[in-house]
């Protein structure tokens, strides 16, 4: 931690240096914009009068544009003659749409006022973006916004989310539809050890019990991410360890728009989404409805019908109501089973689907109601109730590996891979084991702002409940033939969870430049696994058993942000790190409780964000998390034989993250051309912390699975006046360990062994055709066709994308 706190004092000095300073180069060279000739001049305030710093202004139909300095001024510069429509935006604020007549250079001032949105729907954002500093949140944060995930034109969220520093995506579904996320070099595994939301609201089948991503929300209908990694992230629980990813979606407009979206590419893949909102009145309704599909992405055949829509009703001067539906319908022959060893390095079944009758559907059905009441002009009463249900039925075919390549007594007679070396073959065996599930969620949550003057200082609220309850109905059916979805019941159980949370954060203006922020979350969360039926000494048979497993924590954060420059942010934080265990693993297949503790931790923050010059931002940040238990799946992922999960007592994450965005148009003086860099790279050691025997070897000081210390994504993205554009996109994972003993040799079924370090590059060429509003793209993922093993897990290797080819259009009306 000493080496961490040394580097960011260094580039602390550098940044608070360069902040002063001229920009690199020879400064008379270069082109100043009060140098040039200002046609437009403005200030953008919010409706209280408060300026609104680092708003975006767009000359549309051009590339020029420009962003609002601390105080909310700006001008746009050496425009010719001609009316031009000027769009003003922020998130948390209404767009503002302006004309303007240029007439012999005459300079056009502007006085653009802001209202703010009534309803985020269904919640906040959870980040305090009307600031591109961030300068008042408390730790490490990132916004993705709609033109970036344009540029990146992602077939999975895993392509987007990884433009961010800290955050490790494995690819292990192609399809995107299963998120597994690891940040900080936590594992990855299904994203449990991260709280994922859409519009504020949790995701997960069971947020509290079982967190596992088996449903993420489609990235083709995102408007923007945000991913907060620091003590903030104590207001929104249950799962505090690693991070906060929030995905956003449209809000209705406040005017007639629309747009359809079609991309199509190699084996069958499509993506088709239209969308369109308005407001009549006082209600604004916005509604989406999005069809994928591929007969063969990688070895996946699937099909997903994804609809959502919000409404928006002004109630009052004082209140809003927000409403939003979503229904999500997705078959697909998603499989456990991967390639062994061998296979992999005879370079067979590149993509053969090896289980081709395994089936997976997804249904989910969500609703959720959002209030905001302004009791004052201080104090705010915001109320979201939300519920869902998803029905996740897997049927998979049996299988069987062991090292002497004896087949079981039932197998179908097809195998996979080579019966004449050990353990070089995969026997597909004739049943099935179907994996029926059903989960219900639902809860309300009251929260409360208010802006008051504690000890005379400015100091802004925020303090909540939250009621949340689930239930899980799991049933196993073994089919007696391969492809049967029937048969003997062998498991039957009902799991249920009820949740309080309470929480504040208070954030205290000590200066002008400085600010100070202390919360405080409690969870309580009693859980029930009630088994009606289970297998007991080889047979299946009914029961009555029931176990229960009770939580409660507390959870304090604090932290601070000290602006000593207009375009300088330090900020820094301290939080408790905290996951109740999933009750499958809590409470036994007896009904026993098990000693599997929560996971807990301390994290530790320190960073430093800046804007040095109009053309270059820079974010550092420094960042431990201690965990007195770190919780770690072993073999496989969640259902197959062998499964589990162990308490690996204390583990250690310590590491630093840089992400650096170079505008090279304006530091050459280019006004028909955007030019920019941006790159993002994260070093993480993460290690088992204290003596632990596994096998008659300490591991204290191995490294945890699934954490590579190198993480790389950059990239060189051009953008011209007359519409054509592309990016260059290069993403290096650093090696991984896939188990406790950081084994290298590969075991022959592929689960464990050395993941090797690889490199992939992605193209996107652009052409926007504003007079048509129109855009049309092409995009090669894996530009070089790197093969490379993704994951190990759950059951053998996974490949990552192969060379892949999409196009597509869109028209916005």
């Amino acid at each position: 931690m000493k080496v961490l706190l040394s580097m960011l004092a260094l580039a602390l000095s550098l940044v608070l240096s360069s902040s002063a300073m001229p920009a690199v180069g020879d400064p008379a060279a270069l082109p100043k914009e009060d140098d040039k000739l200002a046609v437009i001049k403005g200030i953008i305030r919010e409706s209280g009068g408060e300026p609104v710093p680092f708003a975006n202004i767009q000359v549309l139909g051009t590339i020029r544009g420009a962003v609002a300095d601390i105080n909310g001024e700006f001008s746009v510069v050496n425009l010719p003659n001609g009316t031009y429509e000027i769009k003003i935006s922020a998130v948390g604020y209404r767009s503002v749409t302006r004309t303007v007549n240029i007439i012999n250079g005459e300079i056009q001032e502007l006085e653009v006022i802001f209202s703010e949105i009534g309803v985020d729907m269904p919640h906040i954002t959870i980040i305090s973006s009307k600031d591109r500093l961030f300068s008042k949140t408390p730790g490490s944060v990132n916004y993705i916004d709609r033109r970036e995930l344009n540029l990146v034109n992602p077939i999975s969220i895993a392509e987007a989310l990884r433009r961010t520093p800290g955050v490790n995506v494995v690819e292990d579904d192609l399809t995107g539809m299963r998120l597994s996320m690891g940040i900080r070099g936590l594992d990855p595994n299904m994203s449990r050890s991260v709280l994922i939301m859409e519009d504020g609201v949790p995701v997960a089948l069971n947020p509290y019990g079982e967190p596992e991503m088996y449903f993420t929300p489609p990235v083709d209908r995102m408007e923007g991410m945000e991913i907060l990694k620091g003590s903030g992230q104590i207001l929104y629980g249950p799962r505090t360890v690693g991070g906060v990813v929030n995905f956003i979606t449209a809000n209705p407009p406040e005017s007639s728009q629309g747009r359809l979206n079609v991309q199509g590419g190699q084996g069958g893949y499509f993506s088709g989404l239209f969308n369109y909102g308005n407001t009549v009145g006082n209600t604004g309704y916005h509604v989406s409805l999005l069809r994928r599909s591929a007969e063969k992405l990688g070895p996946t055949t699937f099909g997903l019908t994804d609809l959502n829509a919000k409404f928006l009703f002004d109630l009052s001067d004082r209140s809003e109501l927000g409403m939003k539906l979503g229904i999500y319908d997705e078959t697909s022959n998603n499989t456990y089973l991967g390639m062994n060893q061998l296979m992999f390095d005879r370079g067979l079944n590149f993509f053969e689907p090896l289980a081709p009758d395994d089936r997976l559907d997804v249904r989910r059905l969500s609703l959720s109601f959002s209030h905001k009441y302004r009791i004052s002009d201080n104090v705010r009463l915001r109320t979201i109730a939300y519920g869902y249900t998803t029905t996740r039925n897997w049927s998979r075919q049996d299988f069987s590996v062991n090292a002497t390549n004896t087949p079981p007594s039932n197998w179908t007679g097809k195998y996979w891979g080579d019966l004449n070396v050990p353990g070089g073959a995969i026997f597909m065996r004739d049943g099935t084991g179907n994996r029926d599930r059903s989960y219900e969620v639902m809860g309300i949550e009251p929260r409360l702002e208010a802006n008051h003057n504690l000890f005379n200082l400015k100091n802004e609220l925020i303090t909540g409940v939250r009621l949340h309850h689930e239930k899980a109905l799991v049933r196993r059916i073994n089919g007696t033939k391969a492809g049967v979805r029937s048969g003997v019941l062998r498991e039957d159980e009902v799991r249920t969870g009820n949740a309080f949370s309470g929480y504040f954060q208070n954030t205290t203006n000590v200066t002008g430049k400085f600010d100070v922020n202390v919360g405080l979350r409690y969870e309580n969360y009693v859980a029930e696994r009630d088994i009606l039926r289970g297998v007991f000494g080889g047979v299946a048979r009914d029961t009555v058993l029931v176990g229960t497993n009770v939580v409660s924590e507390f959870i304090p954060g604090a932290g601070f942000n000290f602006r000593p420059t207009t375009k300088v942010n330090i900020f820094g934080g301290a939080h408790r790190g905290f996951a109740p265990p999933r009750l499958q693993d809590a409470v036994t297949g007896e009904g026993q409780a098990l000693d599997l503790d929560a996971e807990s931790s301390v994290n530790l923050e320190l960073g430093v964000r800046s804007q040095i010059t109009g053309w270059l931002f820079l974010e550092l940040a420094g960042f431990r998390m201690d965990f007195s238990n770190q919780i770690i799946p072993v073999a496989q992922a969640l259902g197959g034989a062998g499964f589990g999960v162990v308490n690996a007592g204390r583990t250690l994450h310590e590491g630093i993250e840089a992400m650096i965005n170079v505008d090279l148009s304006k530091l050459v003086g280019w006004e028909r051309t955007n030019l920019f860099y941006d790159a993002n790279i994260t070093y993480t050691n993460s290690v088992f912390g204290a003596d632990r025997i596994i096998n008659d070897v300490n591991v204290r000081g191995f490294r945890t699975p699934y954490a590579p210390e190198w993480l790389v994504n950059t990239a060189v993205t051009l953008e011209t006046e007359m519409g054509f554009g592309g990016r260059v996109t290069l993403n290096h994972v650093g090696q991984q360990f896939t188990d406790q003993l950081s084994t290298v040799q590969p075991r022959f079924d592929g689960r464990i062994g050395l993941m090797p370090a690889f490199t992939t590059v992605d193209v996107t060429l652009m052409y926007d055709a504003k007079k048509w509003n129109s855009r049309f793209n092409l995009t090669v993922k894996n530009l070089t066709d790197e093969r490379y093993i993704a994951s190990r897990r759950p059951e053998g290797i996974r490949l990552g994308l192969p060379r892949f080819v999409t196009a597509g259009y869109e028209f916005r009306f």
